[in-house]
């Protein structure tokens, strides 16, 4: 063997060595570690008897907060406190204290009053059909707020209605300007058309700019309706009403070259029960006030409510305003009947307004018409004799 060999043979073994006691040496180093974390702690204060942590007393739990809302609406913040821990003190010489939960005090909570059901309040007074609108909203304003603005409407040529909800109210009313009320809600309308035409849109503006000049005075918020679709259904209004307003006379007059005695035509009004109005013209009326026919006086001089024996005339005349009357065929039979007795009574005859006498054959084909009339005012929407008839034919 060569000394290069012996040589490699005894760094080998060196190595070797180097590298066996190296592993002996960190696993007792590591051993040693290990013992040291297993072993159990000595001298721990929380594990002595009777020791009690110094600031246990103190302690404050956290606090859990969570909104709720007062009957009002507002957020009320409410402490819920877990219940807190007390720790009895040990007794002399005792050992470890009892734990033990005490019984809560619920902190007083602020709840929400039952909240009943939201009633909304009632529509506004409103006809789509025939009425231009103009919204008013305000937290309370007073009704003498439109004092102005309702004197300056009276001489824009329609008829304007002005009705408020006042605050808390289920109810609307039409606005006094005198009034001692407070409004929320408040709805202008003009109506659309009437016997003197549709509106313009002339009229339409100046009560839009009158409504928006009170809101801006009082701090209002205003929501006026739109004006050109507003014309386009006024002169459709007015188309109809100028193909149904129609106006049914039937004269009484004397045969001949004669007159007819007044004081006799007098008392056959009085006894159907018709009354005499201030315009001198004897008047049947409904249970509204409304009337259904008049009898008017041929001559220039109206009735009065005392005739002298002997007073005479040319003649009078019954007439029949077609939409402003209810159950309208009814009421043009009874118009025809007591135009019938009046004529027997004064020896007169009855004629239509072209003075030609009016037969069973003519009186039927009067009917007809106001069958057709009648028929198409109830598609429009306009019973004959209804709010809305009398408002448009006024």
């Amino acid at each position: 063997m060569s000394d290069l060999q012996i040589g490699l043979l005894v760094i080998g073994a060196a190595i070797v060595a180097a590298v066996l006691l190296f592993n002996w040496f960190q696993e007792r180093r590591f051993r040693k570690q290990a013992d040291a974390a297993f072993q159990a702690p000595v001298g721990d204060a929380l594990m002595q008897p009777g020791a009690v942590p110094r600031d246990m007393h103190k302690r404050v739990e956290p606090a859990l907060r969570e909104p709720v809302f007062d009957a009002g609406g507002a957020d009320v913040v409410v402490a819920v406190n877990p219940s807190p821990v007390q720790v009895d003190s040990p007794p002399p010489g005792g050992t470890a204290p009892e734990l033990r939960t005490a019984t809560p005090t619920p902190p007083p909570l602020t709840q929400p009053r039952p909240a009943g059901p939201t009633v909304a309040p009632p529509p506004a007074p409103y006809d789509e059909l025939i009425e231009f609108r103009i919204r008013i909203g305000s937290d309370g304003v007073r009704a003498d707020a439109f004092a102005d603005a309702i004197n300056h409407a009276r001489t824009l040529g329609k008829a304007v209605r002005w009705m408020g909800l006042p605050v808390g109210a289920a109810e609307w009313e039409e606005i006094q300007p005198w009034h001692d009320v407070d409004y929320q809600q408040v709805v202008v309308t003009m109506q659309l058309a009437d016997r003197n035409g549709a509106v313009q849109e002339e009229q339409l503006s100046a009560l839009c700019s009158l409504l928006q000049t009170t809101a801006q005075t009082h701090g209002l918020r205003i929501a006026c309706g739109d004006v050109p679709e507003a014309i386009e259904r006024a002169q459709a209004i007015d188309r109809f009403c100028v193909d149904v307003d129609v106006l049914i006379g039937l004269n009484v007059v004397a045969r001949g070259e004669g007159a007819v005695n007044l004081k006799r035509i007098v008392h056959q009004a009085e006894g159907s029960g018709m009354v005499l109005g201030v315009d001198g013209a004897f008047q049947l009326l409904d249970s509204r006030d409304e009337p259904l026919y008049v009898l008017c006086n041929h001559d220039a001089e109206p009735f009065s409510a005392t005739v002298v024996e002997g007073q005479t005339s040319q003649g009078v005349t019954l007439q029949f305003d077609v939409p402003r009357v209810p159950d309208g065929l009814k009421v043009f039979d009874g118009m025809v009947a007591f135009g019938r007795k009046l004529a027997n009574e004064v020896g007169g005859i009855l004629v239509d307004d072209n003075l030609r006498p009016l037969t069973d054959n003519g009186i039927e084909k009067i009917r007809t018409q106001l069958t057709q009339i009648y028929e198409r005012m109830e598609a429009r929407g306009v019973p004959s004799g209804s709010r809305r008839a009398l408002r448009l034919f006024s």
